[in-house]
């Protein structure tokens, strides 16, 4: 079984999306999402430094576009298009694969994603926040860790990962302290404390945008970060998307669902490397490709092929 993955926030990169526009109509597509959310997501995505795609209102729309944009590109290299047995995303890239998966048009997934973003960013600015990752250890002794400091579990992401969201005081208090067994603490580039209580207030933006969308069933496995669990209901889909913002991710089992249908392979959309990166830990034997450039679409294209056979 092929599983389709879609990357989350920090994954982001200044340029990454410069050999992308080069594909035929690509420029144009990018032209016309980033005038319906009225974003320059070409100038972000090839031009904007780090800072700039670090905001939360330009990276999570920047990222759902690339993902969608990959996608399509997926399907032209594959004869007869890419059909996944699942679909899953990590945070924002949730949006990405509920569009794959046909629960949202993409109009919808960027309209979405842009208050998404907007909202967090609202929220984060009201308290100075942020994350790190937790690289190593026992997962209850780290857990435990973060507890004490008062920071949040936000991401256990399998593998040996966990991301602390907090305040800054309690983060370069966790950097001091790093909880026993673990081997570093690396700060990633976001700009709040996400997928926590700080991200209350986007939850009600999200459950008012939400009511304009229009949803259908997914047409593939819709695996949630929630708890790992498949979706079977656009509705369902989308209630989870408005609430995640505020819970902690579970990529972990995520994973162990993709485990449990029997993966053959993994496919990140751009920009990839994140979610491989984690599956060739926790799923090892498992071939995987990320998509960072158009390069990478041949070998994505043979990996479907294999797993056809």
């Amino acid at each position: 079984m092929l599983v389709l993955v879609a990357p989350g926030q920090g994954a982001q990169t200044p340029g990454f999306l410069t050999p992308w526009l080069d594909l035929p109509g690509a420029a144009e597509r990018v032209a016309a999402w980033s005038k319906a959310i009225d974003l320059d997501l070409a100038y972000f995505g090839t031009k904007a430094d780090a800072d700039e795609i670090r905001d939360t209102a330009v990276a999570q729309p920047l990222l759902v576009a690339a993902g969608l944009l990959s996608a399509a590109a997926l399907g032209d290299a594959v004869p007869g298009g890419i059909a996944p047995g699942a679909v899953a995303g990590h945070s924002v890239g949730e949006i990405t694969a509920a569009a794959f998966a046909g629960v949202l048009s993409e109009a919808d997934a960027l309209s979405f994603v842009r208050k998404r973003g907007q909202g967090m960013a609202e929220a984060a600015a009201a308290t100075p926040t942020g994350m790190s990752a937790v690289l190593g250890g026992d997962q209850d002794v780290v857990v435990a860790h973060l507890e004490k400091l008062g920071l949040t579990p936000a991401n256990i992401n399998g593998a040996g990962q966990i991301v602390a969201a907090g305040t800054l005081e309690q983060l370069a208090a966790l950097e001091a302290d790093k909880p026993e067994g673990s081997m570093k603490v690396v700060a990633l580039k976001v700009a709040g404390a996400f997928h926590t209580h700080h991200m209350a207030p986007a939850v009600a933006k999200l459950e008012e945008a939400a009511q304009a969308l229009t949803t259908a069933d997914p047409t593939v496995a819709y695996i949630s970060n929630k708890d790992g669990q498949a979706v079977s209901t656009g509705a369902e889909v989308v209630a989870r998307l408005v609430g995640q913002v505020a819970n902690p991710v579970r990529w972990d089992l995520c994973m162990e669902t993709f485990a449990g249908r029997g993966v053959t392979g993994i496919i990140e959309l751009c920009p990839g490397g994140t979610l491989t990166g984690l599956a060739k830990r926790a799923l090892k034997g498992v071939p995987s490709v990320a998509l960072k450039t158009p390069d990478d679409l041949e070998k994505a294209a043979a990996l479907v092929a294999e797993l056809s056979v």
